[in-house]
């Protein structure tokens, strides 16, 4: 079976698979992919499928409820359909989330058919992934063969952000499956040259901008260059073609913000992360060029630390993402060589073009951004990595015989395994043995491949063996030990501690406690070289008993009595949440807020949307989100609010010294007149009613004024 395996045809196909054109390792347009293909090729798929599915289902529910933020908002949607529409962050759609509301209505759905739990918010999420790896195999294994294909899924499968993401209810999962499908249809069309291809490339990669708006937007150039390169028909034609594709990619990314924007500004919620109610103002500022020019308005600080070429390399990311870029950059250039006198149509380098744009210009994209990127954006990043190791090596492979394609082999070899060597000497304590076995193991294979004849024997199969497990057991190491981890908050991270890593997510430490999570300690601060809390705060000491109602194990607070550790974000303070983290609110006060919860539009009132989230899933009622998300929103204003409470709409303010709130102020970016607007709503209620502390929360009972 092994050598089926490398060996599976001399063009890299199997079976009935053939070349339509010179260099082209292609199956005939319309021949069915099973056609011809070994008998274990089927199995195979099942087993990688399989799991796949285990690696990211087995234990989903220890992160609870995983982002609080969003997990507020499906519920929102559970029980309001106008919630689901918007995207708000309440059921009574006072604000929305920051984000437009695809992903949340995937997580919706969901929970409105089995019931809000952290299984039904996470199982769409990792149901994502497992359709993201057959995707890639798909689109892999169609023209070069079901090796190829295998080893494209287990790529992305085993990639630690992967497997981070797929059992978190950020939008990531979404948009990774939706640009990985563009990319197979892309290729569909580059196979048979029918526009319908081209026009379900436009509604998937404009449904992902309804998901995360323009990140989704970063894979286009590859889409439409590949085509008009490569595209079968006529270049007339092909251009058409993708005006098509484009008309279609324009509808599917606004017909909700236009179906928004029609909508009186009194009769839908406020545009969440906007800073004048507009979605337009989302679109091209927090969620738009602001992510690259780091003019946002509404954001919550203005150092997101080093950028430049190297850093999806630097600690925060490295562990992540890029394990096996520099192998997939070789493979990169050495197909690219190989195919350079091909015909205008050749499909191996359609193929390695398309991973290859998606590879560099979504990279360069995260890696120079001046505003707020985190580092699981790096996801969206996954599946290109994937195919273009899995091309690069099976067509490097197949080429054996010349030198060159061995150079390539080699090189990609000892890179990967220099590189693995340097990623977990990161974290000195943690696997040492499997630091050293992979460098010493890469560099020996990489030798053995540089020989040829060698390669012609038994012993090019233990090598070829040995370099597949020096590839891939980091990252699978970092992804088992993420799958083992309870994750929280906003900005989560994948696999174990990070020395040297700035800015939020990577660099913190999981604090085994009690019962589901604590907060992440060790955040450095700004001047680390990432945004951060003042030196000497996020120690990440939890508190507060578990939200009724909320699962076991919910991280971004501490539930007292049991196990587990968790890790991401910015550890949470007893009781009240903070900008990452949300609230986790004990048993006397989830009774309060919930008495005669009927009664009123909002239970309670809180600064910033993660300080709210947790009272609303201990509650399932309205919780108001002053400022939004960050607490920077200019929503509502003072008289607004005011005019709520004069009409009994909001029962409780809940003080959170949050950002924007008391103790709060202006975090680099954000606005101040929105910072002002939530300060000025905190002074007044605490000058014009009695505060009462519950479970060490301090509140104020907004029906009994002083």
């Amino acid at each position: 079976m092994t050598t089926a395996l490398l060996d599976t045809a001399p063009d890299g196909a199997t079976g009935a698979r053939a070349a339509s054109a010179p260099g082209d390792d292609v199956a005939r347009p319309g021949t069915r992919w099973w056609l011809g293909e070994p008998r274990w090729s089927r199995p195979a798929l099942g087993a990688l499928v399989l799991a796949t599915a285990l690696l990211y289902l087995v234990g989903l529910d220890r992160s609870g409820w995983a982002n609080t933020f969003y997990a507020a908002a499906v519920q929102a949607g559970t029980k309001s359909w106008k919630a689901f529409f918007f995207g708000s962050f309440d059921a009574s759609s006072f604000i929305t989330v920051d984000k437009p509301p695809a992903a949340l209505w995937v997580m919706e759905l969901s929970a409105r058919i089995f019931g809000l739990s952290s299984w039904s918010l996470l199982v769409p999420q990792a149901l994502e992934g497992v359709a993201s790896v057959a995707l890639v195999y798909a689109a892999v294994r169609r023209w070069f063969g079901p090796p190829a294909g295998l080893l494209a899924g287990g790529v992305l499968a085993l990639t630690p952000v992967a497997a981070l993401m797929f059992r978190f209810n950020n939008p990531d999962a979404l948009l990774a499956l939706l640009l990985t499908g563009a990319a197979y249809a892309t290729l569909r069309a580059v196979e048979d040259g029918r526009t319908r291809w081209l026009v379900l490339v436009g509604v998937l990669v404009g449904t992902g901008f309804i998901t995360k708006m323009l990140q989704a937007f970063f894979v286009v150039p590859a889409l439409g260059l590949v085509y008009l390169i490569a595209g079968p028909p006529r270049l007339g034609r092909r251009i058409v073609q993708l005006l098509a594709g484009g008309l279609a990619l324009a509808v599917a990314s606004l017909w909700w913000v236009v179906a928004v924007e029609l909508v009186p500004a009194s009769d839908r919620p406020y545009v969440g992360g906007s800073q004048d109610n507009n979605l337009f103002n989302l679109i091209f500022g927090y969620n738009g060029f602001g992510r690259l020019t780091g003019n946002e308005n509404g954001s919550v600080g203005s150092n997101w630390g080093p950028t430049g070429w190297n850093r999806l390399f630097l600690p925060s990311f490295g562990g992540q993402i890029s394990w096996l870029i520099p192998a997939s950059l070789v493979f990169l250039a050495a197909v690219l060589w190989s195919t350079r006198r091909a015909a205008r149509t050749d499909r191996t380098r359609a193929a390695i073009l398309l991973w290859g744009l998606w590879l560099v210009v979504s990279g360069l994209m995260l890696s120079y951004a001046q505003g707020i990127i985190h580092p699981y954006y790096t996801v969206a990043l996954a599946p290109a990595i994937g195919a273009l190791v899995a091309i690069g090596a099976t067509r490097c492979w197949r080429d054996r015989s010349r030198w060159f394609a061995r150079a390539a082999l080699a090189l990609a070899t000892a890179a990967t395994a220099v590189w693995a060597y340097v990623l977990l000497g990161r974290n000195p304590g943690w696997l040492p043995a499997l630091r050293v076995g992979i460098l010493v193991a890469g560099l020996l294979v990489a030798g053995a491949l540089l020989v040829g004849p060698l390669l012609r024997r038994r012993i090019g199969l233990v090598a070829a063996g040995v370099a597949l497990a020096v590839a891939l057991a980091g990252p699978a190491a970092y992804s088992l030990d993420t799958v083992a981890t309870a994750h929280g908050g906003a900005i989560p991270s994948a696999g174990p501690t990070t020395v040297g890593s700035s800015g939020f997510g990577p660099g913190r430490t999981g604090v085994p406690g009690s019962v589901g999570a604590r907060g992440a300690t060790g955040v450095p601060s700004a001047s680390a070289g990432g945004l951060g809390p003042p030196a000497g705060t996020g120690t990440g000491i939890a508190g507060g008993t578990r939200p009724a109602g909320g699962p076991t194990g919910a991280a971004g607070g501490a539930f007292p009595g049991g196990t587990g550790t968790a890790r991401g974000g910015i550890g949470g303070a007893s009781g009240a949440g903070n900008l990452l983290q949300g609230s986790t609110p004990g048993r006397a006060l989830t009774r309060l807020l919930e008495k005669d919860a009927s009664r009123y539009t909002w239970v309670a009132a809180a600064v910033g949307a993660n300080d709210a989230a947790g009272y609303q899933l201990a509650t399932r009622d309205p919780v108001m989100a002053i400022g939004g998300f960050n607490g920077t929103d200019p929503a509502p204003s003072l008289a607004e609010f005011e005019r709520d409470v004069a009409q009994g709409k909001v029962h409780y303010f809940i003080a959170s010294g949050g950002l924007g709130g008391p103790g709060g102020g202006d975090a680099g970016g954000s606005s101040s007149s929105s910072v002002s607007t939530a300060s000025a709503i905190t002074s007044w209620v605490e000058a014009h009613f009695t505060s009462r502390t519950v479970d060490g929360i301090v509140l104020y009972d907004l029906t009994s004024a002083r």
